[in-house]
């Protein structure tokens, strides 16, 4: 199995994203820095630092003068379990959840989900967080159909009362298994505090097609754009400074801590700066600095062409996707998105633009929000995909690879601007 495909596998959460990429950076031979204690990061150097345990910034400095920046993030929507969780009635024991982002609800039914995340286990005056994994599936059954005949006609779920998943049937469960028995197994002698546990999709990612093209599997929206800027930034000979970033909560609006609208690569930017004795110059490096927010786009969607732009037509196995829109909702300009397709055309990278209909709203990324904290010359990007924010999406393996050769090019220049915009790719 390739690392992007094992890498939507293992990381169920954001949590369990950040923990995978930093595994992966400490394979590869990346220091891990930490907020809280001094930095000594040198020319040449190869680092990463997290927040939170679900954000993530890595970093490779080849040069001192600007940073070629790529943005991801780390969530997906799914259902947050609240505290007592436990609802029991005719029989059987529900869990009480809530919805995290915006899913789409009707995926979720009759399909294999589990509970992981993350637990705070309070042990010898010390709080622990420790990564969890259920090792049971758990299914949110649909109503059939003999009870509501036109369930075919449109269906309207309600996350209070149709999204409960069933995790026992009271009679058959003698033993008195529940939620909190199951955290006791990971606690170590310690008392459970307190917990950020999810229900998520427990389906495999799965090869599709005759030829095997198609990849489908939960989180695709966004975890292969992070795993795409891992693997580039770990093959990268930057020219100047590589830079990671793979944010947490971009599906509920990036307004925490450890989201894109917190000041976290910002600070971790001015860090590298000061360390690299370039404090006085940090304005002009972010000058000739570029960011590539790197989030999933839209597919033509096979039974619904309609949906798509009558021009701009973005297709699975066509390579990565510059993302336009008029009021910025995307941050791509002329300006970006002709200085980043001339690296992609000089390095043999396949790209198409998207453009949403014109009269649907359209999504917005971190990019926007990244841009809010860090001005610099910026582009949306992202690998095309069917069925975004579904309990199981679809994209093209092919684009996989391309989306790691397009990030991999960007890493490998640097951007040299005359303040009048004029800018120059070294």
């Amino acid at each position: 199995m390739n690392l992007p495909v094992e890498f939507l596998d293992k990381s169920k959460t954001a949590f369990h994203a950040c923990a995978n990429a930093a595994g992966l950076l400490k394979e590869n031979g990346f220091e891990e820095l930490k907020e809280n204690l001094k930095w000594n990061v040198k020319k040449g150097g190869k680092y990463f630092v997290t927040r939170n345990g679900s954000s993530l910034i890595a970093f490779k400095i080849g040069g001192e003068n600007s940073f070629n920046i790529v943005a991801s993030h780390s969530d997906s929507p799914c259902f947050k379990i609240k505290a007592n969780p436990e609802i029991r009635s005719d029989n059987y024991e529900k869990l009480n959840v809530e919805r995290y982002g915006g899913g789409i609800f009707y995926t979720w039914l009759d399909s294999p989900l589990t509970i992981a995340g993350r637990v705070i286990i309070s042990r010898d005056n010390e709080l622990i967080a420790k990564l969890f994994t259920s090792d049971h599936n758990f299914v949110i059954p649909s109503v059939a159909i003999h009870f509501n005949r036109t369930v075919n006609d449109g269906i309207k779920l309600n996350p209070q009362t149709d999204m409960s998943p069933v995790a026992d049937i009271l009679n058959g469960n003698a033993a008195g298994k529940n939620l909190a028995e199951e955290l006791k197994k990971i606690a170590d002698g310690g008392q459970i505090v307190d917990y950020d546990l999810y229900l998520v999709s427990a389906t495999n990612p799965f090869y599709a097609g005759f030829c095997d093209e198609l990849l489908c599997s939960p989180r695709i929206d966004n975890l292969t754009s992070a795993v795409s800027s891992l693997e580039a930034l770990i093959a990268a000979n930057p020219k100047e400074i590589a830079v990671c970033y793979i944010a947490d909560n971009e599906e509920v609006g990036s307004g925490t801590k450890q989201g894109a609208a917190s000041k976290f690569m910002r600070d971790v930017l001015k860090r590298i700066a000061k360390c690299l004795g370039k404090d006085n110059e940090f304005d002009e490096m972010l000058a000739n600095s570029f960011i590539v927010s790197d989030d999933n786009a839209h597919a033509v969607h096979p039974n619904h062409p309609e949906f798509s732009d009558p021009t701009n037509k973005t297709l699975l196995g066509k390579g990565i996707v510059v993302k336009h829109h008029a009021n910025f909702n995307y941050t791509t300009d002329a300006l970006s998105s002709s200085i980043l397709k001339g690296v992609w055309e000089t390095n043999g990278v396949k790209y198409q633009d998207f453009y949403m209909r014109s009269d649907l709203p359209c999504g917005g990324t971190l990019g926007a929000i990244s841009s809010s904290q860090v001005s610099v010359t910026s582009i949306d990007v992202g690998l095309p995909q069917l069925a975004m924010h579904s309990a199981c999406e679809t994209a093209a393996i092919s684009d996989v690879g391309e989306g790691i050769k397009a990030v991999t090019a960007f890493y490998s220049v640097a951007f040299s601007s005359d303040g009048d915009g004029k800018i120059t790719v070294l």
